[in-house]
């Protein structure tokens, strides 16, 4: 009888906790946003959800799960499976990470291609890096970037932004609202890129980070 009790009291304990963690989240998606940099992306969807007045109950940003795509991805499941074993499942996942110099880069798409639930998991992939994304905020480029000696395709996209953007650096906090004027610029120029190495059978350079800032610009509105 008494191990019967105890059985209740902790399903009623759990049913609460569950309850509690749905009255904080609004009425939308919740989502989960795995990032590959410790700060750059994170900081950039930290300004977005701000900016939009999304809940963090519901837009859920990481970037503790190392650099390696596979780290982003095996991250992500992680906190997919924690909160389903919760009872409150996360409605999307996205990972987010480059290509680059990254040796497990194809791996970790198929990874997330195979993931199960369906559709549930979205690789948000940029190549050669994520400086491509902000460097579409300014200019319309589909010139393919190839390491060299001494300095990668994601430097030559990091010297290319500067240019346009004079002391910008890995890291930095205000990064959204910075380029905030342009956004929907480079929306259009990263969707125009996209179509144009599928055309062309290459991702040199491609992002899919329009896709994510899409989503999330809509992810509050009613149907």
């Amino acid at each position: 009888m008494g191990t019967d009790n105890l059985f209740h009291k902790r399903k009623a304990k759990s049913a609460k906790g569950l309850q509690r963690r749905a009255a904080k989240r609004d009425a939308y998606a919740k989502v989960l946003i795995v990032c590959e940099g410790e700060k750059t992306e994170p900081h950039y969807f930290h300004g977005l959800r701000n900016y939009y007045g999304l809940n963090t109950a519901n837009v859920e940003v990481s970037g503790e799960s190392g650099s390696d795509p596979n780290s982003v991805v095996r991250f992500a499941k992680q906190r997919f499976r924690e909160e389903k074993d919760a009872g409150d499942a996360f409605d999307k996942v996205f990972c987010v990470f480059d290509k680059d110099t990254h040796h497990h880069y194809s791996e970790a798409l198929g990874s997330i291609a195979a993931a199960q639930p369906r559709d549930t998991f979205i690789a948000i992939n940029s190549v050669p890096c994520f400086e491509y994304w902000l460097l579409l905020h300014f200019v319309y480029s589909t010139k393919p970037y190839v390491a060299l000696s001494g300095n990668s395709a994601g430097n030559q996209v990091l010297s290319e932004l500067q240019a346009y953007l004079p002391g910008y650096e890995k890291g930095s906090e205000d990064i959204f609202m910075r380029l905030l004027g342009q956004l929907e610029f480079a929306k259009s120029n990263a969707e125009r890129s996209l179509r144009q190495a599928e055309a062309s059978g290459t991702d040199n350079p491609t992002t899919r980070i329009h896709e994510l800032v899409g989503f999330l610009q809509t992810i509050n509105q009613p149907i």
